[in-house]
């Protein structure tokens, strides 16, 4: 659908008032109704801009959710070229994660519309992006391939989430400092 500069406006209005309402103390299930009272849409605008209902608006917030996760870590996740480099994005990762504490708004969006098609796509995407720029940071640090890049790429993919998950439960970061330090370490010794 072309849309006008103000279209874009109201719709982007609505994808971040919803998406603050997943970033709050208690969400629960975002319905329809708790969506417009925040963003002070119409029934209307809402199936005006979201021809697809709930589903079509929570897959747009989700899909603004995973630019967050990347847009979050930078500058420091683009320039992966120093030690110094590696420490500021770890702790910039540690702090994001930290300051969410228990609530993270993209798994509470993937948990609504984890069965809507182009929910897989949404994490698949943002985990080849973010997966992508820790790649060409570790291909960055290390001597004539020491280290498989797409496999420690990897790692620390899979490191994050595991560790985002105990966060999730405990209320701990020591897991995510831990696994982010060792993956450094590393790559330390092999660059």
């Amino acid at each position: 659908m072309a849309l006008t500069t103000k279209g874009r406006a109201t719709r982007q209005r609505i994808i971040e008032g919803a998406s603050a309402y997943l970033r709050g103390d208690a969400p629960g299930t975002a319905t329809l109704d708790d969506i417009r009272a925040i963003t002070g849409t119409s029934k209307g605008q809402l199936f005006h801009y979201f021809p697809g209902g709930k589903e079509e608006l929570l897959l747009a917030v989700a899909r603004f959710e995973a630019d967050r996760v990347i847009d979050d870590q930078q500058p420091h996740l683009g320039a992966l070229t120093s030690w110094p480099a590696w420490a500021r994005w770890r702790d910039a990762v540690v702090a994001r994660y930290r300051a969410q504490g228990a609530r993270c708004p993209l798994a509470t969006l993937m948990d609504q519309v984890g069965s809507t098609p182009g929910a897989a796509e949404v994490a698949t995407s943002l985990l080849n992006r973010w997966q992508g720029l820790v790649h060409q940071g570790i291909t960055a640090m290390q001597a004539k391939g020491a280290v498989d890049p797409d496999r420690a790429a990897a790692a620390f993919i899979a490191g994050i989430q595991g560790g985002v998950q105990i966060l999730r439960s405990t209320g701990d970061s020591a897991h995510l400092e831990a696994v982010i330090d060792l993956l450094i370490d590393h790559l330390k010794g092999h660059g």
